[in-house]
Protein backbone atom coordinates (compact mmCIF):
# COMPACT_ATOMS: atom_id res chain seq x y z
CA UNK A 1 0.00 0.00 0.00
CA UNK A 2 1.46 3.34 -1.01
CA UNK A 3 1.20 6.53 1.02
CA UNK A 4 -1.11 9.19 -0.41
CA UNK A 5 0.62 11.80 -2.51
CA UNK A 6 1.46 14.93 -0.57
CA UNK A 7 0.12 18.23 -1.81
CA UNK A 8 2.88 20.35 -3.37
CA UNK A 9 3.01 23.95 -2.14
CA UNK A 10 5.16 26.73 -3.58
CA UNK A 11 5.58 30.41 -2.80
CA UNK A 12 6.90 33.42 -4.67
CA UNK A 13 7.39 37.10 -4.00
CA UNK A 14 7.11 40.03 -6.39
CA UNK A 15 7.11 43.80 -5.59
CA UNK A 16 6.55 44.02 -1.86
CA UNK A 17 8.28 43.76 1.48
CA UNK A 18 8.37 39.96 2.03
CA UNK A 19 6.04 40.49 5.01
CA UNK A 20 3.55 37.90 3.77
CA UNK A 21 6.30 35.29 3.67
CA UNK A 22 7.14 36.26 7.23
CA UNK A 23 3.46 35.77 8.11
CA UNK A 24 3.67 32.32 6.50
CA UNK A 25 6.63 31.53 8.77
CA UNK A 26 4.65 32.96 11.72
CA UNK A 27 2.41 29.90 11.73
CA UNK A 28 5.16 28.70 14.09
CA UNK A 29 4.70 25.11 15.31
CA UNK A 30 2.07 24.57 12.63
CA UNK A 31 4.97 24.54 10.14
CA UNK A 32 5.81 21.05 11.42
CA UNK A 33 2.21 19.95 10.99
CA UNK A 34 2.15 21.50 7.53
CA UNK A 35 5.42 19.77 6.60
CA UNK A 36 3.74 16.46 7.41
CA UNK A 37 0.91 17.21 4.97
CA UNK A 38 2.69 18.91 2.08
CA UNK A 39 5.81 18.78 -0.01
CA UNK A 40 7.41 22.19 -0.33
CA UNK A 41 8.57 23.34 -3.72
CA UNK A 42 9.92 26.89 -4.01
CA UNK A 43 9.48 28.56 -0.59
CA UNK A 44 11.42 30.27 2.20
CA UNK A 45 11.98 26.77 3.60
CA UNK A 46 13.79 25.46 0.51
CA UNK A 47 16.54 26.65 -1.78
CA UNK A 48 14.57 25.89 -4.94
CA UNK A 49 14.69 28.82 -7.40
CA UNK A 50 12.33 27.66 -10.16
CA UNK A 51 8.91 26.32 -9.30
CA UNK A 52 7.83 22.96 -10.62
CA UNK A 53 4.27 21.70 -11.00
CA UNK A 54 2.43 22.28 -7.73
CA UNK A 55 -1.04 22.09 -6.28
CA UNK A 56 -1.06 25.38 -4.36
CA UNK A 57 0.93 28.52 -5.05
CA UNK A 58 1.05 31.38 -2.58
CA UNK A 59 2.33 34.62 -4.09
CA UNK A 60 2.84 38.01 -2.52
CA UNK A 61 3.67 41.41 -3.96
CA UNK A 62 2.37 43.51 -6.79
CA UNK A 63 3.48 43.50 -10.42
CA UNK A 64 5.78 46.48 -11.01
CA UNK A 65 8.21 45.45 -13.76
CA UNK A 66 8.70 43.11 -16.73
CA UNK A 67 10.46 40.49 -14.61
CA UNK A 68 7.48 40.39 -12.20
CA UNK A 69 5.17 39.71 -15.17
CA UNK A 70 7.41 36.86 -16.34
CA UNK A 71 7.71 35.31 -12.85
CA UNK A 72 3.96 35.61 -12.21
CA UNK A 73 2.94 34.03 -15.52
CA UNK A 74 5.44 31.18 -15.11
CA UNK A 75 4.26 30.62 -11.52
CA UNK A 76 0.60 30.62 -12.60
CA UNK A 77 1.33 28.00 -15.29
CA UNK A 78 2.79 25.68 -12.64
CA UNK A 79 0.10 26.14 -9.95
CA UNK A 80 -3.27 24.40 -10.00
CA UNK A 81 -4.53 26.84 -7.35
CA UNK A 82 -3.09 30.35 -7.05
CA UNK A 83 -3.52 32.42 -3.88
CA UNK A 84 -2.85 36.18 -3.96
CA UNK A 85 -1.49 36.80 -0.48
CA UNK A 86 -1.56 40.27 1.06
CA UNK A 87 -2.48 43.80 0.04
CA UNK A 88 0.27 44.21 -2.56
CA UNK A 89 -0.86 41.10 -4.45
CA UNK A 90 -4.55 41.98 -4.14
CA UNK A 91 -4.55 45.71 -4.90
CA UNK A 92 -0.93 46.82 -5.44
CA UNK A 93 -0.43 47.83 -1.80
CA UNK A 94 2.27 50.32 -0.91
CA UNK A 95 4.23 49.87 -4.16
CA UNK A 96 1.15 51.19 -6.00
CA UNK A 97 1.56 54.54 -4.24
CA UNK A 98 3.70 55.49 -7.25
CA UNK A 99 0.78 54.95 -9.65
CA UNK A 100 -0.19 58.63 -9.64
CA UNK A 101 3.28 59.51 -11.00
CA UNK A 102 4.95 58.68 -14.28
CA UNK A 103 7.83 56.20 -14.19
CA UNK A 104 10.12 58.95 -15.52
CA UNK A 105 9.17 61.26 -12.64
CA UNK A 106 9.79 58.48 -10.10
CA UNK A 107 13.21 57.68 -11.54
CA UNK A 108 14.20 61.35 -11.67
CA UNK A 109 13.11 61.87 -8.07
CA UNK A 110 15.04 58.86 -6.82
CA UNK A 111 18.21 59.12 -8.88
CA UNK A 112 18.60 62.77 -9.78
CA UNK A 113 17.15 64.76 -6.89
CA UNK A 114 18.35 62.73 -3.89
CA UNK A 115 21.60 63.71 -2.19
CA UNK A 116 24.39 61.18 -1.96
CA UNK A 117 24.19 59.60 -5.40
CA UNK A 118 27.50 60.01 -7.20
CA UNK A 119 26.55 61.15 -10.66
CA UNK A 120 22.77 61.54 -10.62
CA UNK A 121 22.34 59.20 -13.61
CA UNK A 122 19.24 57.06 -13.95
CA UNK A 123 20.40 53.42 -14.25
CA UNK A 124 19.97 52.02 -17.75
CA UNK A 125 21.71 48.66 -17.51
CA UNK A 126 19.99 46.14 -19.81
CA UNK A 127 20.06 43.60 -16.93
CA UNK A 128 17.59 45.72 -14.95
CA UNK A 129 13.91 44.81 -15.46
CA UNK A 130 11.87 47.46 -17.23
CA UNK A 131 9.39 49.15 -14.88
CA UNK A 132 5.72 49.05 -15.83
CA UNK A 133 3.76 52.29 -16.12
CA UNK A 134 1.70 51.26 -13.06
CA UNK A 135 1.97 48.68 -10.28
CA UNK A 136 -0.73 46.10 -10.96
CA UNK A 137 -2.48 43.61 -8.67
CA UNK A 138 -1.99 39.97 -9.68
CA UNK A 139 -5.52 39.44 -10.97
CA UNK A 140 -4.93 42.05 -13.69
CA UNK A 141 -2.20 39.82 -15.16
CA UNK A 142 -3.28 36.22 -14.41
CA UNK A 143 -6.27 34.33 -13.04
CA UNK A 144 -6.25 34.19 -9.24
CA UNK A 145 -8.23 31.51 -7.40
CA UNK A 146 -8.19 32.91 -3.85
CA UNK A 147 -7.35 36.17 -2.11
CA UNK A 148 -5.84 36.24 1.40
CA UNK A 149 -6.06 39.88 2.58
CA UNK A 150 -3.94 41.73 5.10
CA UNK A 151 -0.73 43.72 5.23
CA UNK A 152 0.37 41.16 6.05
CA UNK A 153 -2.24 38.60 7.04
CA UNK A 154 -1.58 37.25 10.52
CA UNK A 155 0.08 33.87 11.01
CA UNK A 156 -3.23 32.63 12.45
CA UNK A 157 -5.06 33.75 9.29
CA UNK A 158 -2.47 32.07 7.07
CA UNK A 159 -2.78 28.83 9.04
CA UNK A 160 -6.61 28.87 8.98
CA UNK A 161 -6.60 29.61 5.25
CA UNK A 162 -4.09 26.84 4.47
CA UNK A 163 -5.69 24.26 6.75
CA UNK A 164 -9.09 24.89 5.14
CA UNK A 165 -7.61 24.67 1.64
CA UNK A 166 -5.64 21.49 2.39
CA UNK A 167 -8.74 19.88 3.93
CA UNK A 168 -10.68 20.54 0.72
CA UNK A 169 -12.82 23.29 2.25
CA UNK A 170 -13.31 26.72 0.72
CA UNK A 171 -11.13 29.00 2.89
CA UNK A 172 -13.17 31.50 4.89
CA UNK A 173 -11.71 34.04 7.28
CA UNK A 174 -13.98 35.78 9.76
CA UNK A 175 -13.70 38.02 12.81
CA UNK A 176 -10.21 39.00 13.92
CA UNK A 177 -8.63 36.81 11.20
CA UNK A 178 -10.09 38.97 8.46
CA UNK A 179 -8.48 42.37 8.10
CA UNK A 180 -7.33 44.63 5.30
CA UNK A 181 -4.57 46.66 6.95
Amino acid sequence: MTAPRKIRVATASLAGCFGCHMAFLDIDEHLLELAGQVEFDRSPLTDIKDVGPCDVGLIEGGVCNAENVHVLRAFRRQCKTLVAMGACAINGGLPAQRNHLSVADCLREVYQFRPGLADGRIPDDPELPLPLDKVRPLHEVVRVDYFLPGCPPSGAAVWKFLSDLLAGRTPRLTGALLHYD
